[in-house]
């Protein structure tokens, strides 16, 4: 009884237990073998990106874009775009309030495709 007791407070207290929080924080809220193309801001400044996200769209029916909100406007327009385009569901994630709070850098994912299933061949750059 006492042992309920305990884990009621502690779950109250400091939230639910997550698996893997470091692994969904860097991958828009997803776990790594979900996702099947994960890009850098760095790398979505770059001409090919665009035509990559593309392919990969039209490769994986069925899954979502995840947009990191964080990152400049015109980045998230451009992606946001694409996505209308090709009537393909997205959510953009700004991530404020988290109790890891980080400065933004160009390391940082600012695109992630994934699913609610396992991928079984994900795209590697």
């Amino acid at each position: 009884m006492s042992d309920d007791i305990q884990a009621y407070l502690k779950n109250h207290v400091f939230g639910q237990p997550q698996l893997k929080p470091d692994e969904k924080r860097s991958f828009l809220g997803n776990f790594r073998e979900r996702v099947a193309l994960a890009l850098t801001i760095k790398q979505l400044r770059t001409a090919k990106a665009e035509s990559l996200v593309r392919d990969v769209l039209a490769r994986y029916p069925g899954m979502r874009i995840y947009i990191n909100g964080r990152m400049g406007k015109t980045l998230i327009n451009r992606y946001l775009k694409v996505a209308v385009a090709m009537d393909y569901p997205f959510t953009i994630l700004a991530q404020n309030g988290l109790r890891v709070d980080k400065p933004l850098t160009d390391q940082d994912f600012g695109l992630v495709i994934a699913g609610s299933q396992k991928i079984t061949r994900p795209v590697v750059l």
